[in-house]
């Protein structure tokens, strides 16, 4: 697999360094937001995100060499190692000290972990999902307890909030995911978007992989574009939750995913032939406007910090 590289002891550093690379590599936009945040919460981010990826790559990894059954066995393989290590035994592995690190430093819920790999095993046997709240049954595990993992790290003065709108967004994501990947995702044998509601529209799975979104695809599109963003709606007031030097990350992060939809209104919903993202400038842009207040409140949680011993 691509992401394979050979065990063998780590320092805690050199895995944390190993998750940013993935990130800065695989998750550029989120990489992008995450720069904003102060220091020592970037690394428990990328933690998290070589964590999601190095599975999610188990499953969607094209080039391995590997069947169905080789895959889920690769995969219960990385779950066993993970649970082991926060077990206390010895978890010689480029990635997981980071992640266990991470884990435990924020008291992070393992069911949560449970739930994503749980959903990532479903990518090995489930090639589409019937109702949306099948689909939204998938992605609790595979999108909204990423948002909850996070909500720690993140800080909130009211974290049960903070939590339910980081589900939000986990899903406002995921689902502007499936529907910018259609056509990529139908390449893997893979329909994310509900049968009841491409039933619903006249369009079938074949439409999905013609190379040009029909009238009747369109109008699907829109119909899930409306949909993620009732998600997004759903999410937004929980920026203000988080602490101040968390939220120009997360603003960065909500505007540069949201204005995948913008993009994909802007081509007309043609999808399917190409990949549509955020242009570079404009991504650069967004971020920039946010740089400001993020230096801010980060020179501010210093002053805090350096204020309160122990802290």
């Amino acid at each position: 697999m691509r992401l394979a590289v050979a065990t063998q002891p780590r320092t805690l550093g050199a895995a944390y360094e190993r998750c940013r690379q993935l990130h800065a590599r695989h998750g550029r936009t989120y990489y992008l937001a995450t720069l904003l945040l102060p220091r020592w919460k970037r690394r428990h981010v990328h933690a998290l995100y070589g964590f999601t990826r190095y599975a999610d790559e188990i499953v969607d990894d094209l080039d391995s060499t590997l069947d169905r059954a080789g895959q889920a066995a690769a995969l219960r393989a990385w779950g066993e190692r993970f649970f082991a290590g926060l077990r206390g035994q010895p978890c010689e592995d480029p990635i997981l000290p980071a992640v266990l690190h991470t884990v435990r430093a924020f008291d992070l819920d393992v069911a949560d972990f449970e739930r994503f790999l749980s959903s990532m095993a479903m990518d090995l046997h489930t090639d589409g999902y019937r109702t949306y709240d099948d689909l939204c049954g998938y992605m609790e595990g595979s999108a909204a307890v990423i948002g909850t993992m996070m909500a720690p790290i993140l800080e909130s003065a009211d974290p049960p909030a903070a939590r339910e709108h980081a589900r939000q967004l986990g899903l406002a994501f995921q689902l502007t995911n499936f529907i910018r990947d259609v056509a990529e995702d139908s390449e893997r044998g893979r329909v994310y978007l509900p049968e009841a509601d491409l039933e619903r529209f006249g369009v079938g799975r074949a439409d999905l992989a013609s190379g040009q979104a029909a009238p009747a695809v369109r109008e699907l599109l829109a119909f899930e574009t409306e949909r993620a963003r009732a998600h997004y709606r759903a999410a937004e007031p929980g920026i203000e939750l988080l602490a101040p030097s968390s939220r120009p990350c997360v603003r960065v992060a909500f505007d540069l995913y949201g204005g995948i939809l913008d993009e994909v209104e802007r081509a007309g919903y043609q999808v399917l032939a190409r990949r549509v993202a955020v242009p570079r400038h404009r991504r650069l842009g967004v971020a920039g406007r946010h740089l400001i207040a993020a230096r801010a409140a980060a020179r501010a949680e210093r002053r805090v910090s350096v204020a309160t011993p122990g802290r």
